[in-house]
């Protein structure tokens, strides 16, 4: 990075997931996981880092940022240890928002501050939508680039970026405020220090309510802002457990008239063809 350019606020969206090696259950349609040891989300952690170092190089202030219950706060605990300045929790029922609630309140949230960058991770390890940036980008009008692999400030304001491209790579040069999204490979993200965990119970964490940021989580008039979820979880299921391979005997045309056969009949993926 050039010194030319001095970052004085960056932003990193936190959010709280089931660390990988804990067992999920699914009971009675709803996935159960109340005992489990949560973690900072592994892609938002490539953000966080990014940031810090940003911070190293460049001088300013780090704030992680994250919106959910109350296991969100451990996250952003560990965000402060590894060394963010201070946090804002956005405290939100989990069950009463979805991306686009989310968005809504880390935007407004945002607002309240003048950033200069904002680093987040590519998707969530849970959900895997990969849209709360995306939709806050959009709604700030800033912006925004995804999975990002390489980052560099320039003078001028501008923001150099290589994204993954599906196995490629694009090399993109955005102008600040922006947000970006990191990919697996950007870094390598540090733990925290004992020292780190210390500090980080005297450092600022602000609670703030969906009524602070004047989000209404339920269907409002036009005049306030609708955070209100545009999608609803129904069930979740199991998957079913897969059946073994079928290995077709007899001359090619044979194998392949049994093959739709058994596409139409049994498996069902080929009706009236």
């Amino acid at each position: 990075m050039r010194k030319e350019m001095i970052i004085l606020q960056i932003a990193v969206l936190i959010k709280s997931v089931v660390a990988t090696d804990e067992p999920v259950h699914v009971r009675e349609g709803m996935i159960e996981d109340s005992g489990a040891k949560r973690v900072i989300n592994p892609y938002d952690e490539y953000g966080l880092e990014e940031a810090l170092r940003w911070k190293e190089s460049l001088g300013g202030t780090v704030i992680a940022i994250g919106a959910g219950g109350e296991r969100t706060v451990d996250a952003l605990r560990t965000a402060l240890a590894m060394g963010a300045d201070e946090a804002i929790w956005i405290r939100v029922d989990d069950e009463a928002a979805d991306e686009h609630s989310y968005a809504m309140l880390i935007a407004e949230t945002l607002r309240k501050k003048q950033y200069d960058i904002v680093f987040a991770g590519h998707l969530s390890i849970d959900n895997g939508a990969g849209q709360v940036a995306i939709r806050v980008a959009e709604l700030l009008g800033w912006p925004h680039a995804g999975a990002i692999v390489a980052c560099e400030a320039v003078d001028g304001g501008r923001l150099l970026v290589t994204r993954d491209a599906e196995g490629d790579s694009e090399d993109w040069e955005l102008t600040l405020p922006a947000i970006v999204t990191a990919q697996q490979g950007l870094n390598e993200p540090r733990y925290p220090a004992l020292a780190g965990i210390i500090k980080a119970k005297r450092k600022p964490l602000t609670e703030l309510t969906p009524q602070d940021l004047g989000v209404s989580l339920e269907r409002v008039s036009s005049s306030e802002l609708d955070g209100a979820p545009r999608t609803e979880r129904v069930c979740i299921e199991v998957p079913a457990a897969r059946q073994p391979g079928r290995k077709l005997s007899g001359a090619t045309g044979e194998q392949a008239a049994e093959l739709l056969r058994l596409l139409r009949e049994e498996a069902q993926v080929l009706e009236g063809r």
